[in-house]
């Protein structure tokens, strides 16, 4: 009888260690798991900041494209930012 207690109290700390090694673990596992899907969500909204940022330029350049269609839209483009002139007048710029 002497000798099944100890082997209960060395079985019992045993199956202690295992549980709270196991349990260590999974906390471990879902502590990164939360840490991996905070980035991804941070990542995510920034991606979403990031495509309205691009629709706004899409509309504004699309805006653009439709007015250069016509001549005197697109001759004054290019004077104004290409600062381009016919071959017989003079361009002062003032800034």
């Amino acid at each position: 009888m002497k000798t099944s207690q100890p082997r209960s109290h060395f079985s019992k700390k045993f199956w202690i260690i295992v549980t709270g090694s196991i349990a260590l673990f999974t906390l471990f596992i879902m502590g990164r798991n939360a840490v991996h899907a905070i980035r991804i969500k941070r990542q995510i909204n920034a991606l979403h900041r990031q495509e309205e940022t691009y629709r706004a330029k899409i509309e504004a350049d699309s805006a653009l494209l439709e007015q250069l269609r016509y001549d005197e839209y697109l001759e004054e483009y290019a004077r104004e930012h290409f600062r381009m002139r016919r071959r017989d007048e003079h361009v002062y710029i003032i800034e």
